[in-house]
């Protein structure tokens, strides 16, 4: 439950009716609720129409109260707009807008609920919500996308793009129902992610082209705390009596409430590796003991150890990996990882040497456990633990290498920040796999896909929403370190670096010119420096390196003559040199040219 003020209940039913009413009505009998009241949240279904009336909304209202009560969550239930102030829906985790039509709130209540949602609540749209509030911008956007037009109520086939969110993690390929198919004036793969569209192929009247969703989510809509929840399904009575339906609106409530947590983030222009078929398979090996079992979900499931499956395909450099995991749950202690940046080889213990691992391990100490980069650097171990699904649910990793620079998302949270310095091992290019680890580890993976990213600049972030504004990691080298890079006097750090008079840093290296230097200086890369480095004029000197009039050492590089080595990347006088040695003042051969363009400072 979020930790938002909740004003008790009696003293909300003395100020408001709340009721649940199968029509319009001016005012409501009273509170009407249901559930046991366990430690699950609380939900309100909202069904007004100014338009069209569905008759399935008392089916849909019993429906929320059933799987309130079966998983733990209290559900009230309205048709009074008046419900919409700022004090009674801070009671709440998630409103379900109910096939709702039609401008069904004031000014006032927009107003109240578009703070609500400012402040984490969360949404739910079922079918009609999408022909609701057309003059209201900020519940669009909320929405995803508003209704056009449909045709019959007809059977079509769904496709289910997303696994592992809990609304859709218990379909398979595909999803064959009937109800009404609505099409829709824009599409929300923009700004949302999809989690399944319609093959209009399977049905007649769809209107959207060959791109049709159907559900989709979003982490934040207008740089909101709020999550938000669609489905374009729940036409009919019937659809209310679904086992799979009622499922898909279960994993959409707990989404919106924050009971599960997914990666909704827009994903475009990603490649399956492993689909879910055995053709899909063909491209990969696996090396050492232990194996992989596919199964009819579409999932590898390990079996014994210690080995890997590695793509042999080919290698990669820059990309954006994504992946679905799932521990077991049995023992709530199984162990597995996913591979990156490693030479082919047919021996599993040639990743361990010479790759890294993204660790999936729930019992391990920091620096080995799950987000880790294994037995190199932790996690943000509070961000992990606020977007982390425990065993025997999904979650989604996606591991962003670019240069030696590797960034990890936890369903949609960034919990990982690791630059490579060691001379053998390189993230530049190389091979991705996932472990089965031994006999009694039990780890599934599904829809392995990856994107690969322009070489020589950084991808787009994502929203800010989505990324841990503070927390701390620890690095097994070098000690705790603040989540993101420290900072001097307001200036953006990148990759580790210090910034200083607002100065970006580039791969871990210093900003000269001001830099502020506290009692000998700040070291890169090793923690304070004391009597190791010397220090002039505000000058920064990092492992022991010396520094003179602004010239830094930074990471274990060597600094004579006013030449700067820093994670591999050498500065003499500002110019930045990638993959050359300084020796008493010159720069030896190597690749040539100034440092990977400008780009490394403008992370």
């Amino acid at each position: 439950m979020r930790a938002r003020a909740r004003l008790a209940a009696a003293t909300a039913a003395a100020t408001l009716l709340i009721g649940c009413a199968s029509g319009p009505a001016s005012s409501d009998p009273g509170p009407d609720r249901s559930g046991p009241g366990k430690d699950g949240g609380r939900v309100l279904v909202f069904s007004k129409t100014a338009g069209f009336r569905h008759d399935s909304i008392p089916d849909g209202i019993a429906a929320v109260k059933a799987l309130g009560a079966a998983h733990g969550f209290s559900v009230d239930a309205t048709e009074n707009a008046a419900a919409f102030t700022r004090k009674n829906l801070a009671r709440y985790d998630a409103v379900v807008w109910l096939s709702t039509t039609g401008d069904v709130l004031n000014t006032r209540q927009q107003g109240a609920f578009e703070q609500y949602i400012r402040a984490g609540g969360g949404y739910v749209g079922v079918h009609a919500a999408a022909d609701t509030e057309y003059d209201w911008p900020f519940y669009g956007a909320l929405a995803g996308a508003y209704f056009r037009s449909h045709p019959a109520v007809q059977r079509a086939r769904i496709t289910v793009e997303d696994h592992a969110h809990p609304a859709t993690a218990h379909l398979g390929a595909d999803w064959h129902r009937t109800d009404e198919w609505y099409d829709y004036r824009s599409n929300p793969r923009e700004r949302a992610r999809v989690l399944a569209s319609l093959d209009e192929s399977s049905y007649s009247g769809g209107t959207m082209g060959g791109d049709h969703p159907i559900a989709w989510c979003q982490a934040s809509v207008a740089g909101t705390a709020g999550r938000s929840f669609y489905t374009g399904g729940g036409h009919t009575k019937e659809s209310y009596a679904e086992p799979a339906f009622r499922q898909h609106l279960l994993g959409g409530i707990r989404y919106a409430t924050g009971a599960a947590h997914a990666d909704c983030r827009p994903e475009r222009g990603h490649t399956p590796l492993f689909d879910g078929s055995e053709a899909s398979l063909a491209k990969w090996k696996q090396a050492g003991p232990g194996s992989f079992a596919l199964k009819d979900d579409g999932t590898l499931t390990s079996v014994g150890g210690m080995g890997m499956l590695w793509y042999a395909d080919r290698s990669f450099g820059s990309y954006s990996l994504k992946l679905d995991w799932r521990m077991s749950g049995a023992d709530k202690d199984d162990n597995s990882g996913v591979f990156v940046g490693f030479p082919p080889s047919d021996d599993p213990w040639s990743a361990v040497h010479h790759g890294y691992e993204i660790q999936i391990d729930a019992t391990d100490v920091p620096e080995k456990t799950t987000g880790s980069v294994y037995g190199f650097r932790s996690a943000d171990l509070a961000a992990r633990d606020r977007a982390l699904n425990p065993p025997g649910e999904w979650n989604t990793y996606e591991i962003r290498v670019e240069g030696e620079r590797l960034r990890l998302w936890l369903n949609g949270v960034l919990i990982n920040d690791f630059t490579n310095t060691d001379p053998a091992r390189s993230l530049r290019d190389g091979h991705i796999g996932i472990q089965n680890h031994g006999a009694d580890d039990e780890v599934a993976f599904r829809d392995i896909r990856l994107r690969e990213l322009p070489t020589g600049r950084t991808a787009p972030e994502p929203d800010p929403a989505t990324t841990p504004r503070t927390g701390t990691g620890t690095d097994a080298r070098t000690g705790p370190t603040v989540h993101g890079s420290p900072m001097a006097q307001g200036g953006p750090a990148g990759d580790g670096g210090l910034a200083a008079a607002g100065g970006p840093a580039a791969r871990g290296g210093l900003a000269a010119g001001g830099g502020p230097a506290a009692r000998g200086g700040l070291a890169a890369g090793g923690g304070p420096a004391v009597d190791g480095g010397s220090m002039a004029k505000g000058v920064l000197a990092g492992d022991g390196g010396l520094a003179a009039k602004g010239v830094l050492a930074g990471d274990g590089g060597l600094a004579a003559r006013g030449v700067l080595a820093g994670d591999g990347v050498l500065a003499a006088r500002g110019g930045f040199a990638a993959g050359r040695l300084a020796v008493d003042g010159r720069l030896a051969a190597g690749s040539g040219g100034a440092s990977e363009a400008a780009g490394p400072g403008a992370r």
